[in-house]
Parts: structure tokens; C-alpha cells; sequence
């Protein structure tokens, strides 16, 4: 069966993270439920799509959501038996008689907005939530049949100490989740977080702290038994989020919502940013994009190889000679990547964390697009 995702974008919080430039919105309340009429009308536009093997709710914050309206849109997407269903939750938003329909409903898998295990760290991200509510969701979800469990987590923020992301990084392992995400913090100057950075009231990021901190968290998890299937994503054996991997595979995925996008036979699209211009639209009859793109041979190929190569299956090299080659091997004496089976390259630890310079090298060269 050719995997084909969902991806229903909630757009709604009870706070904005100073960190987040995502498009979220907090004054936005009295819009959830012409919106998920919207989001219901704009599915039934697509009934001619395959049957989802994945569907991700993102945002946003799908758990703030009344739980018969996520259950009404999960309703109304056609899934094959066994599809994944994934819904992003904060801890301070679910609880259990949310988490009891989303079961019943078929949500398998949960991932928890975490963060950091360590209050003063969330205060610097502007987050809301208790650490002991993490547990509280972890076992309220497990109670309820939802086995599937990804925490997700942010390194490097400022006045984050190396013991404090170990400690996150144990108190996290301590829930024995089937998945972790770990993302290395990225300031964006629009927010609140950045401009106190440009302001001088916290110190910038640190590479180097970063670096320090991701090798940690790649050391600790894979003593655990977690092995890592993409640079920030570390799973027990199979327990990778099948719809992520669909992203990094260069697959087909429908975009549901405000500012959802969607890719499907080398066409990407994006809708309207805002939920008063996706209602709008949805409910004049009109399409809610906002743009879209078709990638032409070479640039599906640039852009396979660079979404690929960021997962521990690795790319096919080819077996092609001369300055192809020379980079490779460049490459590999300088343990950025390792050959494996065949004509499959790797990257390694230190690979992962120069990701961005391995692939344009290697685009530089024409691998895997000549």
C-alpha cells in the first residue's frame, strides 16, 4: 500500500511560546468551531483522495480543541485499517476524558509538547506547563489504551545548563516513551525570545553548546535502546512516526487547515496563513491556497536527496567515478559520512550535526541528480 498522509493544521493556543513564530494564534478562541466546520467542508472537497495510512493533527494545539471536534474531523478523513493517528498535545491542555475519545475515536499516538524537564528552563521559553503534568499525560494516555508516546524536546535554550538538559533528558527517559524528539533551539528575531536576545537580556545561542548537548542526548538515548532514524528523532525499534517519514521520503500528503502545506506527484502547495482567511475561503466556495510550486526533475531530485540523507537509512550515491566520487570520499575521510551497503552513504554523529554543509556538498557535485 503507497503511504498518503493527512495533515490537519489546529491553529489554536491558550498562550504563544516565546520562542514560536509558527502560525498559531491566541485571541482566536471564538473561530474554533466555524473552523472545524471549515476543516470538515474542506475534507469532504477531497473525498476523492487515497485512504490516509497516516494522519497528524499539528498546530497549534490540537488538545485544546473540544475533544468531539477533533474526534468529528478524525471522522471525516477515510484511513486504511492500522493507520497511524498521531495527535501533538500539551500536557496542560489533555486530559483523560480528552484522551479516552481520542481512543475510542482511533487515535494511537500522542506526542507531548515537553520542552524541558526543568521549570526555570520552560519560564525562559515562555511556557506554561509543570513538569509533573508530563507524567500525568504519559500514564493518563497509557490508562486509556494510547501506547504509542513521543515527547518532544528543546536543547540549548539560554540559561539551559549541560546538567540541566541531562537531567530533562533522564526525566524523560524515566516515562519510558516509545519515541523523542530533541530539536536544538532556533531563535527567530520576531519573537519575544529573540528580540531579548538582541536586546542584550539573555545570551544567544550557543553552537558549540548545542553541539555538546545533541551528543549527549545521542549518547543517553541510544543507551537506552532508542536508536536515532532522523537527525532530531530517536525511536525503540518500530515506533518511528510513519508520517514523518513520509515527509523525508518525498511523499504524498494532503494539507488540512490554515497554513498546512501539502505535496502530492511533485506539486507543493500552502494555504492561507490566517483561520479567518481559510473560513472565509472554505465557506465562499473558493480554494484555500494561497500558493503552490511544481518541482521539475532536478529540483525533486536536489530535494529528495537533501530530505533523505537526513535519515539513518542514508542515500544511494551511484556508482559514479570522478569528482563525484572525490567529494564522497573527502567526505568520508573527514568522518562526516560512511559507506554502507552498496553505494549507500550515512552521515555520521559528526555528519548530523554539519548536515546542512554535507548536502549542499554533495548537491555540488550532482549526486543523486545527474
Amino acid at each position: 500500500m503507497t503511504p498518503y498522509g493527512v495533515y490537519v493544521h489546529i491553529p489554536f493556543c491558550a498562550s504563544r511560546c516565546d520562542y514560536c513564530d509558527f502560525a498559531t494564534w491566541t485571541d482566536r478562541g471564538h473561530l474554533i468551531d466555524a473552523y472545524v466546520d471549515a476543516v470538515l467542508v474542506d475534507l469532504r472537497r477531497h473525498s476523492d483522495a487515497p485512504a490516509a495510512t497516516s494522519v497528524f493533527f499539528g498546530g497549534g494545539t490540537p488538545s485544546l480543541l473540544p475533544a468531539e471536534s477533533l474526534v468529528a474531523i478524525l471522522n471525516g478523513i477515510d484511513t486504511t485499517p492500522g493507520a497511524e493517528v498521531t495527535v501533538e498535545c500539551n500536557p496542560d491542555s489533555i486530559d483523560r476524558n480528552k484522551l479516552e475519545q481520542y481512543a475510542a475515536a482511533g487515535v494511537n499516538r500522542i506526542s507531548l509538547g515537553v520542552q524541558s524537564m526543568r521549570a526555570h528552563v520552560l519560564d525562559a521559553l515562555g511556557r506554561t506547563h509543570i513538569p509533573e503534568n508530563v507524567a500525568k499525560a504519559v500514564a493518563d494516555a497509557r490508562d486509556v489504551g494510547i501506547d504509542r508516546i513521543s515527547l518532544d524536546l528543546i536543547y540549548g535554550t539560554p540559561g539551559e545548563s549541560f546538567d540541566d538538559w541531562k537531567a530533562t533528558l533522564d526525566d524523560a527517559l524515566a516515562l519510558e516513551p516509545q519515541h523523542i524528539s530533541a530539536y536544538a533551539l532556533t531563535v527567530e528575531s520576531g519573537t519575544p525570545l529573540g528580540r531579548r536576545i538582541a536586546s542584550g537580556g539573555f545570551p544567544a545561542t550557543d553552537d558549540d553548546d548545542q553541539a555538546t548537548k545533541y551528543e549527549l542526548a545521542d549518547d543517553r538515548l541510544h543507551a537506552a535502546g532508542y536508536r536515532w532514524y532522523e537527525i532530531s528523532n530517536w525511536a525503540r525499534p518500530g515506533e518511528q512516526c510513519r508520517h514523518n517519514i513520509l515527509y523525508w521520503s518525498s511523499g504524498d500528503y494532503l494539507a488540512i487547515g490554515c497554513a498546512a502545506h501539502g505535496h502530492r506527484d511533485g506539486r507543493r502547495w500552502w494555504n492561507v496563513r490566517t483561520p479567518e482567511r481559510y473560513i472565509e475561503a472554505i465557506t465562499t466556495g473558493r480554494s484555500p491556497e494561497a500558493g503552490a510550486e511544481e518541482l521539475d526533475g532536478p529540483a525533486r531530485a536536489e530535494e529528495a536527496l537533501a530530505l533523505a540523507l537526513r535519515m539513518a537509512s542514508g542515500i544511494d550515491a551511484g556508482s559514479s567515478r570522478g569528482p563525484i566520487d572525490e567529494v564522497i570520499a573527502d567526505l568520508v575521510a573527514g568522518g562526516m559520512v560512511q559507506r554502507c551497503a552498496g553505494d549507500r552513504i550515512v552521515l555520521t554523529r559528526p555528519g548530523r550535526l554539519l548536515a546542512t554543509d554535507v548536502t549542499a556538498r554533495l548537491l555540488l557535485a550532482g549526486v543523486g541528480t545527474r
